[in-house]
């Protein structure tokens, strides 16, 4: 990458240039900071640090129900077991973003740009909220961008997300083992494929093999119920941009415009800079190169 003019006058006169604002990633559900793995090396060719973290119960925080790893499936009992992760909040998602912008913050100039794709929206709500002052953007990836007071879970059966291959998934009732839960290995070529159709279709098969084999089977219910309350003031006055993936078959195209909408509504004197990117749910591992460019121009402006 070649240096600009400014950069290399700066060093040129013995003084470092101002460093670029720094990424935090937060990853959405089932999956962990894997899933930037292709990301952030291409965030880092443009001239920023990223950070990505699991979310408390996924990647490595990830605990599994016991009745997870007896195969062949014991479906009643994969669909009955209360699970470890369970306990889980909307809380603790977003005292880990925000202890990870901590750790991030020295990497810039005390700002960074929060990201959130998928369910990872209701985090960086939560966090932007709470601590408006260290974020400079704040960016919805085909994400969930709950209005005040409303759940994400309403959302899922909006008449907007019609056509979500995305509830298909899920094998057992939240009410009973305390998460959303799927079973990532299952052998069930319909399931297998409805997944891959879900998730990230424009993958390889390869590809959605490796991703499978990082999924983590629980997603904590309760954040997904829980309802955050933003203020024009607070997460209003964030520069807020939505990324819509045009191809998305788990948080469907009209479902994604409605976020925006409501988010214009509630406030229209910042209203959102939308960018779309011609992917699945996934544009972060099948076309990673388009969407390290889009992240670009936002932390630019």
């Amino acid at each position: 990458m070649n240096e600009s003019k400014t950069e290399a006058e700066s060093r040129a006169q013995g003084s470092p240039a101002k460093p670029r604002v720094p990424f935090v990633l937060v990853h959405g559900g089932w999956w962990g900071a894997w899933s930037f793995e292709r990301l952030i090396p291409l965030l880092a060719r443009h001239g920023h640090a990223a950070i990505a973290r699991d979310l408390p119960g996924h990647g490595l925080n990830a605990r599994f129900p016991r009745a997870y790893a007896q195969r062949p499936l014991d479906k009643a009992a994969f669909g009955t077991e209360p699970s470890p992760s369970a306990h889980i909040t909307l809380d603790d998602y977003a005292d880990s973003v925000i202890q990870t912008i901590e750790d991030a913050r020295s990497l810039g100039d005390g700002k960074v740009v929060l990201v959130g794709h998928s369910m990872g929206g209701i985090a960086i709500t939560a966090v932007a909220e709470r601590v408006p002052e260290y974020i400079e953007h704040l960016v919805y990836l085909c994400a969930f961008m709950p209005a005040s007071g409303v759940p994400m879970s309403e959302y899922r059966i909006a008449p907007e997300n019609e056509g979500s291959l995305l509830a298909k998934q899920v094998m057992a009732d939240p009410k009973t083992t305390g998460v959303l839960r799927v079973d990532a290995r299952s052998q069930d070529p319909d399931y297998w494929s409805n997944g891959w159709s879900a998730l990230c279709h424009d993958l390889s098969e390869d590809d959605y093999r490796a991703v499978v084999n990082l999924t983590t089977c629980d997603q904590p219910a309760a954040p997904s119920v829980t309802p955050v309350m933003t203020t024009r003031e607070r997460w209003g006055s964030l520069r807020r941009h939505y990324i819509m993936s045009l191809q998305d078959r788990s948080i469907r195209l009209a479902l994604q415009q409605r976020f925006i909408d409501l988010a214009d509504a509630f406030v229209p004197e910042r209203p959102t800079v939308v960018h779309q990117i011609n992917t699945g749910h996934a544009p972060l591992l099948s076309q990673p190169e388009t969407l390290a460019d889009i992240l670009a121009s936002i932390a630019a402006r």
